[in-house]
């Protein structure tokens, strides 16, 4: 290679990480003014920068696989609803359409087009998790889109500059929070005004005047980043079972990986139908998860563009539970969309066993509350508030899994202390559980033992959409199951996984979140090791020695 070559080549590399650079100073500015308590505390949102043909070119570190490669779509449908050439500066698309980018109804994408003078060089796409949309206070038991809040297709919420008040006014009159709800909305609209200013500012330090060039590099080099490392892989097609607590019947997923000369391709028939209930996954939230469970192992140091997940493609049946179609009930859609990456590892493991973890929790553990703000109540005077809690990640063949992870939805475990200051209720109680992690020769991660009660004479509402209560994450290679998670009352009565509970003044909520699989023959892991467990508690003396054969001081 010349050198006028290479320089080139060292000056597209500068200026695809400022591109990095610029979404997270994007993404960090919407967290920051969110409203929403699991995006300002657990960064559940997405930011990314788009060329002008709609392909994505970078995201933001901070942020979520789900919103972020469901928004990787989400700038083409924009585009085809409105054509690039009937665009101006200064409008901006708004939407919460779920199979055009967000999954449900909850979560609001906004795309602005980022111009250079009179020219649309690119665009800014933002999206993130709003407290309450509407619908049903239940969560468990909407039976269509329709029952889940208001539902707004792609529109201009800004027009040439100008605020469309009437939009705002609606999405106002929608919402139980219409300062939260709001204020989120205006969050959205301020992290993609900075990204296109800092866009046009790396533009002009670099002398661009599109971005068209910088964006083939950036695609084509990721694409062949991502093609070299399948065809290090072995090739054929591996089969994998999965199955869910589901709500009134368990759910059974299938999926058949097929790895080739540089494409691996996930194909999900013989899953169940779509059910009744309100977590089926429209297209595009599988497509998500499924590209980044094989990103997690195929392409972990590449980053994520249209070119690196253009070798990673997906089929699921219309009408299937990973396929949902219109007006089907999406809301709770991360409850099995999250169980995705568990899937694809079952079938990579076959191919590349040292390199794949053991079952994780992978849905949330989010727990979700309304009730009055005081005793005796005040008309519509009450909280309602979520924090994200975790479970246990599976054990690698290398190490242990992590403990209390939102692993693989990137949400982080949200702040107690904010979460008790936004509601009248008082936890009491949250640690590592005990033993919850699947023994091994490395350890699953441990989930959480969390208790609560509302600190007033008042009940309290309590939503649960969790898996993982029948269907523990299971060990690998002789390893042990992760512990099933539980929920019940500290006076004794057991609550379901999925449903609304009247939690009784007085009573605590138990929640025990599940833990993570184990990797290998206990009675193998480092003596030294599981003295540090027993001494740090993660495993009680008699975990020590039933399941690793440690033999106790105090026994001999």
């Amino acid at each position: 290679m010349d050198r006028t070559a290479s320089s080139s080549l060292i000056d597209k590399q500068i200026m695809w990480s400022r591109l990095i650079a610029v979404v997270e100073e994007q993404a960090q500015t919407l967290q920051r003014t969110a409203f929403s308590t699991i995006v300002r505390e657990s960064g559940d949102l997405a930011a990314g920068v788009f060329d002008a043909r709609g392909r994505m070119l970078a995201q933001a570190v901070t942020g979520t696989p789900g919103h972020i490669n469901s928004m990787a779509l989400a700038v083409g449908h924009v585009i085809d609803h409105y054509p690039v050439a009937t665009m101006q500066p200064g409008d901006v698309f708004i939407h919460n359409d779920p199979w055009m980018g967000t999954g449900h109804t909850n979560d609001i994408s906004l795309t602005t087009p980022c111009f250079r003078g009179d020219e649309l060089v690119g665009f800014l796409a933002c999206n993130s998790h709003v407290m309450d949309i509407g619908g049903l206070i239940d969560r468990v038991s909407s039976t269509d889109v329709f029952m889940e809040g208001l539902y707004l297709p792609i529109l201009k919420i800004v027009v040439g500059g100008v605020l469309d008040e009437t939009l705002m006014a609606v999405i106002r009159a929608n919402t139980r929070q219409p300062v939260e709800t709001i204020g989120d909305v205006y969050s959205l609209m301020n992290c993609n005004d900075v990204g296109c200013v800092r866009l046009l500012e790396m533009m002009d330090e670099f002398g661009l005047d599109e971005l068209d060039e910088l964006a083939d590099h950036v695609i084509d080099a990721s694409r062949a980043a991502v093609q070299a490392q399948i065809a290090k892989l072995p090739k054929g097609t591996w089969h994998a079972t999965l199955s869910l607590d589901g709500q009134s019947e368990p759910i059974e997923l299938k999926a058949a990986l097929t790895i080739s000369e540089g494409n691996i391709h996930v194909d999900y028939s013989g899953s169940v139908k779509m059910t009744r209930h309100n977590f089926n996954v429209p297209y595009c939230y599988t497509l998500a998860y499924t590209s980044y469970a094989l990103g997690c192992i195929i392409a972990r140091d590449i980053p994520n563009n249209a070119g690196s997940l253009e070798p990673r493609t997906v089929f699921a049946p219309e009408g299937c539970i990973l396929n949902a179609i219109k007006p089907a009930a999406v809301i709770s859609r991360s409850q099995v969309g999250l169980m995705l990456p568990d899937l694809v590892f079952g079938c990579l493991r076959q191919a590349i066993p040292d390199r794949v973890p053991a079952e994780s929790t992978c849905a949330l553990w989010g727990i979700t509350i309304l009730g009055p703000r005081t005793s005796p109540p005040k008309l519509n005077d009450c909280f309602q508030v979520q924090v994200t809690t975790t479970g246990g990640m599976g054990a690698l063949p290398f190490r242990d899994g992590l403990s209390a992870t939102g692993f693989p939805s990137g949400v982080r475990g949200g702040s107690i202390e904010i979460f008790e200051s936004m509601s009248t209720v008082i936890v009491w109680r949250k640690e590592y559980r005990q033993d919850s992690g699947g023994a091994g020769r490395m350890r699953g991660g441990l989930g959480q033992h969390i208790e609560m009660e509302n600190g007033i004479n008042e009940a309290f509402l309590y939503n649960t959409t969790y898996e993982r209560v029948d269907h523990p994450a299971r060990g690998v290679g002789g390893g042990g199951y992760g512990a099933a998670g539980v929920i019940s009352l500290r006076s004794g009565k057991k609550l379901a996984g999925k449903g609304q509970h009247l939690i009784p003044a007085g009573d605590r909520v138990i929640i025990l979140s599940p833990g993570g699989g184990g990797i290998g023959d206990p009675g193998t892991r480092d003596r030294a090791v599981v003295e540090v467990d027993l001494a740090n508690e993660l495993i009680s003396p008699e975990a020590a020695r039933d399941l690793y054969g440690l033999r106790l001081a105090a026994a001999e």
